[in-house]
Formats: structure tokens, C-alpha cells, sequence
């Protein structure tokens, strides 16, 4: 029998609610719905974006996808610089379970392909409060792989690239480089960085707290590649001068050297090289010698090197003839008070021996019988004072100050070299003058194949009757015989100058040079070389620029292809002349 419950015996049913009681905890109810009901179409259809918005800065991201930098070639398409892939390690501290013992092994496997101390990488992964930290960027795409491979959580990877610079010290002056964020810094990288960089595209995608991508959202912009860019260097060219170069400065316990290699008829550069240099991938301990372009940013007194423009003007404008006699008796002159010297006394030269002797004396009396505007004026026209007309970092204009401030004195130094200032290179392109029919013309550093339209400054006559006067310089008897060279005739003009530190000039420092050109009547190439503070006894530009003259000389015009219009060995007296300081 079952039993019977009563629910009025139970005291709190028994007991009496009131009935508002009940409707109250009702309408509370009904109310709370009401309040998620209310958000809810708040957050889905009111604050919809709002909250879309939030969503996407906690786990929406926008991936940059690089764009591969473009190529720099030499003229004949070989590589100068590229791009290849590389991988950059990065980690969430906090994710990485050190602990572990399996994870311990690993991460001495890890810091053994990272190679860097087990310490060194412990201590960048010390901080768990970080969510991302940089272990180590752009390494070689096959030991990111090995690096995947170990599978250690925390620890993630990014590809990028990495640029590749296979000629090296040698054309680093040239190419320059890029930081770790591919952004060109030095040389033609950073002069067309832009260019060279071209545009990197995007995609956004959703990712979790780990970095893995969820999903993709929105449009992907495909990244658009970087422009290659073919300059007018030859690179085996630039290999042969930087090589000699730095023979030549070790030999000679110098500071430091130059040379420039220009095409005489379309004005490219062949090969622009400095010693000390550097290798660009791989700047440990970079310094600011090795990094100083000298070529381009260094201006320096040319000295006897500016000799052949100062005769040039005085034939130019019939005061002079080549034969015309001299006299440098007693192998000194003063001007205003100022004594100016020869080495020796060469007694009574022609124009055409003022050049070969390289006379100080028999050029300033030539010169104090011309106007200093004209001088100026020719001077001004071949480049000097001028910036050179390149694109490229560091480039610099020189001094030649205006004539209306010269006094007499300062005349006369000037016709052979001190008083003005140019750097290597535009001594080089200053020299494309007597090359092309007394036109100076524009260099470029970008491969062309049309003669360059040049700026007159002396007649076609002229400038022969100088190329003449600076092979006579360099043969028997001259202050450049060291510049002969097998197979080809050669001319040119040796330069020593005394350095100037301050406001006056160094005891014992000196800069040596030698410009010239090659073959002489119908030059192809301009070669000017500079070696700075030679100090192993001796300093004279025809004993320590010229032979580097000669060797790039010989070897660039084989590599070009041009037949050797002498059949002679080069002629060098026992004591060949030493120029005038």
C-alpha cells in the first residue's frame, strides 16, 4: 500500500508567499533575457565592426611578403649581387619548455647550427614575459631546414633573403650592401635602393596565440620583384686592378690606393677599385678606411698631373707652340716673394720638354703669361670644381676657387697642381679631354653602347699635340717610363704631392699618381692610379703609380680585344727623371 504525502505538512510549503514574490523573480528573469538579448544584438548587429575590429588586432595579422631585390650585373651578365633565400630563427620564450630533458638536447643541437654559445641562447630566451624575440637572422636556407627539423616548440622561423656578393673586396666599393632589412647602405645598393627593392605585396590572415595561420582574409597583393641592373663595370677588369692595387700598396707600405679604368669613347667605368676594402657579406669589425670609397670621396692637390691643361690652354691660344724653347735657368723661380723649384735644372726645354721633364719652373712662366680667367675657365670646363654628374653616394665636387681671388703667386701654383683639389675620378674623366679631340665627356656607370657626346675645351690639334707631349712623358727620358707597357703604346702624366694636414703640408707624406691613356693615337682606355703615403723610400708617382698604370693598362686592352699597335719592349733608362714637387 503505498503511502500517502502530504504536502501541507511540510512547514515551508505549508507556508504562505506572497504572490509579488513570484512575479518578481519572473520579471527578473524575463529581464535578464531581455539584457542578453539586447547585447547580443548589440555585438551582432549594432557593434558588429567595433568588435570585428578588436578581433582582428588580437589575431588578424597582415604577412609582408618580400619582394626578391633585383640583380646587379657587370656588362657582360655576370653577377655582381643577388638575392637568395634565407631563414631567420626567431622564438616565444615563454613556449619553450627548457626543462625538459629532450628539450635540453635539442637546444644544444640548436645553438650548435646557430653557432653561438648554448649561454648566448639561453640568455635570449631568458625573459618568458616576451611573446617574440630574434634569435638569429638570415641564415643559410638548408640549416633552417635542419633547424625545422628538430621540432622545438617555441621556436619558429621566417623566410627572407640574404644578398650574395661573389667578386668579393673587389668590387665592394662598387655594389655596397644591404643591412639585415635588405635596405641597400653603401654603393649602388643604397643609390638605387628603391629600384633595386622593388614593392613587397601582403596577405592578411587569422592567427592563433601560437603564430600558426588559421585562416586567410581579404586580398593577397602578390609582391612585385626588384629591377636588375646591368652597370658598365667588367668585373674581371675590376679584379685585375683591385689585385695589382693592393700589391702595389703593400709593396710600397702605403696607406691606402685607387684606381679608375674608363672607356675613352663612351665614358663607362670599367672598374673602380680601393684598397684597404672589405668583403661585403661579411663586415665584422668594418672600419671606416675600409669603407671610404677614395675614388669618389677623397679630394687631394693633383700636382704635376694638371700640368698638361695649363700647356693645353697656352697652345689653345697661340702663345705657345710644342717647339717653342723654354728657359727654366736656374731651375727656380719667385714669384711675389715665393720661391718655386724644379728637382734639377733642365736648363732651356721646348713646350714639349716642360711636359716631358715635368717642369714646375718652365710651366708656371708659361702660365703667368696667360689671364687667370682663362685658366679658370679651362679648368672649370674640364671638370674641376664641378660635381661629377653620377648617381652614386659620396660623390664629391672638389675645390678650384674663383680666379678673381688668385694672387700671382697662387697663379702659378695652380698651372701645375697645388691651390686645387679633385678626386681620382675626375681626374680620370678630366683626361677624356685629350682623348677624344679635346672633348671632355660624361662618365656613366650603367653599360652603353653609344659614343658619348662630349663639351669642347680645346681644338682637335690640341689636344694631339699634348697626347703627344704625354707619351713623350712617359717614354725615355720622361718622369712616367714605368707606365710603358708590352704591345702598347701608352702616354700619360705622373703627379707627386705633398699632403696637407690642416693648413699645411705633412713632413714626409705624400700622394702619388699617374693618369694616362692607352693606345695613344687612337686611345680606348683612361687609367688614372693613386697610391697614398708610400713610405718604403720611395714616393714619386712615376716609380710607385705607374707600374700599376701599366699592368691594368696591358691586361684590360687584351681583355677588350684590341690589337697591340707596338712590337718594342717598353724603353726605361737606369735613372729615369723624377717630377717636380
Amino acid at each position: 500500500m503505498s503511502r500517502s504525502v502530504l504536502y501541507t505538512s511540510s512547514p515551508l510549503l505549508a507556508s504562505k508567499t506572497p504572490v509579488w514574490r513570484s512575479k518578481f523573480i519572473v520579471a527578473m528573469i524575463a529581464l535578464g533575457f531581455l539584457g542578453l538579448g539586447a547585447r547580443a544584438a548589440y555585438v551582432q548587429v549594432f557593434g558588429n565592426a567595433f568588435f570585428q575590429r578588436q578581433g582582428e588586432v588580437r589575431f588578424a595579422r597582415t604577412l609582408e611578403m618580400p619582394a626578391n631585390r633585383g640583380k646587379i650585373l657587370d656588362r657582360n651578365g655576370l653577377i655582381l649581387a643577388s638575392s637568395v633565400p634565407a631563414a631567420s630563427i626567431w622564438a616565444i620564450p615563454e613556449d619553450v619548455e627548457q626543462d625538459q630533458p629532450e628539450v635540453k638536447a635539442k637546444m644544444k643541437q640548436l645553438a650548435k647550427l646557430l653557432e653561438m654559445p648554448l649561454s648566448e641562447l639561453n640568455a635570449k630566451l631568458a625573459d618568458e614575459d616576451k611573446t617574440f624575440v630574434w634569435i638569429k637572422r638570415q641564415l643559410d636556407w638548408d640549416v633552417g631546414q635542419q633547424i625545422a627539423a628538430l621540432g622545438i616548440k617555441g621556436i619558429y622561423q621566417r623566410k627572407e633573403y640574404r644578398r650574395q656578393y661573389p667578386e668579393g673586396e673587389a668590387a665592394a666599393h662598387v655594389v655596397g650592401f644591404t643591412n639585415v632589412e635588405d635596405h641597400g647602405q653603401e654603393g649602388m645598393e643604397l643609390a638605387f635602393n628603391k629600384e633595386l627593392a622593388g614593392k613587397a605585396g601582403s596577405r592578411r590572415v587569422i592567427k592563433d596565440r601560437l603564430g600558426r595561420v588559421v585562416e586567410g582574409v581579404g586580398e593577397t597583393v602578390p609582391p612585385v620583384d626588384g629591377r636588375d641592373m646591368q652597370l658598365s663595370i667588367d668585373s674581371k677588369v675590376q679584379f685585375f686592378a683591385y689585385q695589382k692595387l693592393r700589391d702595389q700598396v703593400a709593396l710600397h707600405k702605403a696607406k691606402a690606393g685607387s684606381v679608375v679604368v674608363l672607356d675613352a669613347h663612351t665614358g663607362e667605368l670599367l672598374a673602380l677599385a680601393n684598397y684597404p676594402s672589405y668583403v661585403p657579406d661579411k663586415r665584422q669589425n668594418l672600419t671606416g678606411e675600409q669603407l671610404r670609397n677614395r675614388a669618389l670621396t677623397d679630394v687631394f692637390e693633383p700636382g704635376s698631373t694638371m700640368k698638361p691643361f695649363t700647356i693645353g690652354l697656352a697652345l689653345e691660344s697661340g702663345r705657345v707652340r710644342p717647339e717653342t724653347p723654354v728657359d727654366t735657368n736656374p731651375g727656380r723661380i719667385t714669384i711675389t716673394g715665393s720661391t718655386i723649384s724644379d728637382t734639377h735644372n733642365y736648363g732651356l726645354l721646348t713646350v714639349e720638354g716642360v711636359i716631358q721633364k715635368s717642369s714646375n719652373v718652365g710651366t708656371t712662366k708659361i702660365a703667368m703669361q696667360m689671364p687667370a680667367r682663362e685658366m679658370w675657365e679651362t679648368f672649370s670646363a674640364a671638370g674641376f670644381g664641378q660635381k661629377p654628374q653620377i648617381t652614386f653616394p659620396g660623390v664629391v665636387t672638389g675645390k678650384l676657387r674663383p680666379y678673381k681671388t688668385w694672387r700671382p703667386v697662387e697663379q702659378a701654383t695652380m698651372s701645375y697642381g697645388y691651390g686645387l683639389s679633385a678626386s681620382l675620378f675626375q681626374m680620370a674623366r678630366s683626361y677624356t679631354v685629350f682623348a677624344n679631340g679635346g672633348r671632355v665627356i660624361p662618365a656613366t656607370m650603367f653599360k652603353t653602347d653609344e659614343p658619348a657626346i662630349g663639351v669642347p675645351v680645346f681644338s682637335e690639334r690640341t689636344a694631339d699635340q699634348v697626347r703627344k707631349m704625354l707619351q713623350m712623358a712617359a717614354g725615355p727620358g720622361g718622369t712616367g717610363q714605368k707606365a710603358q707597357t708590352l704591345g702598347y703604346s701608352v702616354g700619360g702624366k705622373s703627379g707627386t704631392a705633398r699632403k696637407q694636414v690642416g693648413k699645411n703640408y705633412a713632413s714626409g707624406k705624400y700622394r702619388a699618381w699617374f693618369t694616362g691613356m692607352a693606345p695613344i693615337d687612337k686611345p680606348r682606355i683612361i687609367v688614372a692610379v693613386m697610391i697614398d703615403e708610400p713610405s718604403n723610400g720611395v714616393f714619386y708617382g712615376g716609380a710607385v703609380a705607374a707600374p700599376v698604370f701599366s699592368e691594368v693598362v696591358q691586361q684590360t686592352l687584351r681583355m677588350m680585344g684590341v690589337q697591340p699597335d707596338m712590337a718594342v719592349k717598353p724603353q726605361i733608362v737606369a735613372n729615369p727623371v723624377e717630377e717636380s714637387l
